[in-house]
């Protein structure tokens, strides 16, 4: 489905503060290699969902254990904010999964694991990076 003019602005805009996000992340937090995100615009930015991806589950696992899971979600609203998009509860918004467990469940088929998270959202799924 094609998004209106202004929704597809404030998308450029969560696109661009993702990419910052994303590549100061890539440097800051160990094994982690992108992320995507998708919004019912509809209900934006309450429907917004952010899926930070790893190589592997035991990545995920550790990264947790070291409470990079915070400075990522820090990281993640900080950009959000710098483009007016406000999220109030960034641990709803922000999910953390692997390569590793996208093959085993989804044979990699990241647009069928992704559309699994979201119930009642158009599949508005980007990779950022």
């Amino acid at each position: 489905m094609k998004l209106s003019k202004t929704n597809q602005k404030i998308d450029n805009n969560v696109c661009k503060a993702l990419t910052v996000a994303c590549e100061s992340s890539l440097h800051d937090v160990a094994g982690f290699v992108w992320l995507t995100h998708r919004a019912n615009y509809t209900n934006f930015p309450a429907s917004l969902v952010i899926t930070c991806v790893f190589n592997t589950d035991e990545e995920v696992a550790a990264m947790k254990a070291e409470q990079q899971d915070e400075v990522l979600r820090l990281s993640i609203q900080k950009q959000l904010l710098k483009v007016g998009v406000v999220v109030k509860n960034i641990k709803q918004s922000v999910h953390f999964d692997s390569e590793e467990a996208c093959q085993r469940q989804h044979r990699g088929e990241w647009a069928d694991r992704l559309a699994l998270s979201v119930v009642k959202q158009k599949p508005n799924a980007r990779r950022v990076h």
